[in-house]
């Protein structure tokens, strides 16, 4: 077992991990990592429960590599970058979900084939090797699924994946990577298993969060974002959400975007038909969130500020929400210095291969 910090989490109440649910009082804590994603919690000596929060995760991919593709992760990553996936050849999986972006985009709506708008904000793709489904409304269950979805979307890159294979059954280098990685010819199940494999290799924890963490050093993240975290945790309630070592709790919460006029996308609902899931989305991961801007399911916040302004209240922005999740039944009450260090928390979660992208 490896130390890997020291938490002092005062006299909060936390969530522990959702195979658990529940609640723990804790106070002065122990953080052990085990290797495996868990992590134990230790009040005087005692240990009193299980809490997925800190782990040690893949090391950050490369951009590129030397040579051929020889892994189905290399193969996947220049099929992501592909543009003749697209029906006209002008975009790829890139285009969208641009790498120096957190592997997100910088517009509310992205443009597909034919300069078509998407229906909804493009999320990054990065950090989804632990995700249980995947798009906003959760419509895929494998990061294999969630491939074809794109490239077939009318508005996105517009092509059949029958189409896609025969296109790359005619170029002669990729059925030579095809059959050297595979042992096959090209087609749409190992299309698919190749693109998933690059994209689970996008994990990222290289952060000044996790320096903090380990060396239990306050003067690594500041003053500021450490009274953020605590917010985080306690009166900002964000911790109620996002609470895996990914900051998701991969749940579908309805946070008050959805009024059934303005603003009217049902979200998970259009998958499950339960009226209950009206207005309800996946829950984002927040690493890397400060260089995924701009914000929600419809990107209609274009700063950090703006969405902590938001959470702090919603009613100021959308007066009538439909079905609006009950931790957000009474304002915040934020002081302008808290959603600064709260600011200041969140942006300990950017990993270094980021540095100087944040969007403002």
């Amino acid at each position: 077992m490896e130390l890997v910090g020291v938490v002092n989490l005062r006299s909060s109440g936390i969530r522990v991990g959702a195979f658990w649910g529940g609640w723990v009082l804790v106070y002065d804590v122990l953080v052990v990592d085990m290797k495996k994603g868990f992590v134990i919690i230790v009040l005087a000596g005692v240990a009193v429960c299980c809490f997925s929060f800190v782990r040690n995760k893949p090391a950050k991919s490369k951009f590129s590599f030397t040579g051929e593709p020889t892994t189905k992760e290399q193969l996947g990553e220049v099929l992501f970058f592909e543009q003749r996936l697209s029906s006209d050849g002008s975009i790829s999986c890139a285009s969208c979900h641009i790498p120096e972006f957190g592997f997100a985009d910088t517009v509310a709506f992205s443009r597909g084939v034919r300069n078509k708008r998407g229906d909804r904000n493009t999320p990054s793709c990065a950090n989804m090797s632990d995700r249980p489904y995947f798009f906003y409304d959760g419509r895929a269950q494998t990061l294999e699924e969630q491939v074809k979805f794109p490239i077939e979307n009318p508005k996105e890159m517009n092509m059949p994946i029958a189409s896609a294979v025969k296109r790359l059954n005619k170029d002669a280098h990729y059925v030579n990577w095809f059959q050297s990685v595979f042992k096959e010819l090209p087609g749409e199940d190992n299309l698919k298993m190749a693109i998933a494999a690059y994209e689970r290799t996008l994990e990222t924890s290289s952060t000044p969060f996790e320096r903090y963490m380990k060396a239990d050093d306050s003067n690594i993240i500041g003053g500021s974002a450490v009274r953020g975290r605590e917010l985080f945790m306690v009166k900002g309630k964000c911790f109620e959400c996002h609470f895996t070592p990914d900051f998701t709790g991969d749940e579908f919460r309805n946070i008050g975007i959805f009024d059934g006029k303005r603003f009217n996308d049902s979200g998970r609902y259009k998958i499950s038909r339960n009226r209950e899931d009206i207005g309800k989305f996946k829950v984002p991961g927040l690493r890397n969130v400060a260089v995924t801007a701009p914000y929600m399911h419809n990107g209609m916040f274009k700063t950090l500020r703006e969405v902590i302004d938001y959470y702090d209240n919603p009613y100021k922005i959308i007066p009538n929400p439909v079905n609006i999740d009950t931790l957000l039944a009474k304002p915040l009450n934020l002081t302008n210095g808290e959603k600064e260090d709260l600011e200041a928390f969140l942006l300990t979660l950017t990993d270094d291969r980021f540095k100087g992208r944040r969007k403002r």
